[in-house]
């Protein structure tokens, strides 16, 4: 059997579904047996991140680590996370198992570096905004940022609860201006730094001014797969 997939999901349902697609579509696969096994487990009960990050609410922290658990106890090889906030606990999380663990926004911002991508706006969560997970990364490597404002950003977050409350359409709408305002002041490329980004523009065609986070998290953990060496 080739090397296992497994996938720490439901931070949201839709966003780890997606993430198995992309796996699907970045597999040259020519058969059902070609393709990568993937273990996935959709607990959307975890606590939500924002909420602890910005004002105390529950850890999501132990939730994370007992599906972690399932994960290896299946049989996973490598493990995945399709949720940019909850990257913020990704070292305590890699740092309890031995199993190769990657990260979403290590991968994201290595695709822009090695692109010479600059001037790039960050669509997240207030919670990965205020961690600033990406801020530090980019910084490392003199990335020139935009991070929306206060009104931006919260139209941005009304956005993604939007989509996760199942309106699509007022979640397209009210993310679009965000982005038509920071196009208007010189903005190039935009990083989808939440995985639920990337569903709300599904339907609009976003071209390459967009760097899709699940997407490039999801080419690393197919290219692992392809390799003898552990990552």
């Amino acid at each position: 059997m080739k090397k296992i997939i497994g996938i720490l999901g439901g931070m949201g349902p839709a966003a780890t579904i997606d993430a198995m697609e992309k796996i699907i579509k970045n597999t040259p696969a020519t058969c059902d047996q070609e393709h990568i096994p993937v273990i996935a487990v959709s607990f959307p009960d975890i606590p939500d991140r924002t909420e602890n990050i910005l004002s105390g609410g529950e850890s999501p922290l132990n939730k994370m680590l007992a599906v972690l658990r399932i994960l290896e106890a299946a049989g996973a090889q490598c493990i995945i996370m399709p949720c940019n906030t909850a990257h913020y606990w990704h070292d305590e999380l890699k740092a309890s198992t031995k199993i190769p663990f990657l990260n979403i926004v290590e991968v994201t911002c290595n695709k822009i570096v090695s692109e010479g991508v600059n001037n790039v706006a960050i669509l997240a969560t207030t919670g990965t905004i205020k961690t600033e997970l990406y801020q530090e990364r980019l910084k490392k490597d003199n990335v020139n940022y935009v991070v929306p404002d206060d009104i931006q950003q919260g139209i941005i977050m009304e956005s993604i609860l939007a989509y996760k409350s199942g309106d699509g359409e007022k979640a397209y709408q009210l993310i679009e201006s965000v982005i038509t305002q920071l196009k208007n002041v010189g903005v190039e490329r935009f990083i989808m730094g939440c995985t639920e980004i990337p569903l709300i523009l599904s339907g609009h065609g976003y071209q390459d001014e967009y760097i899709d986070a699940t997407d490039e998290l999801v080419k690393m953990a197919v290219a692992w797969s392809y390799l003898d060496n552990k990552l």
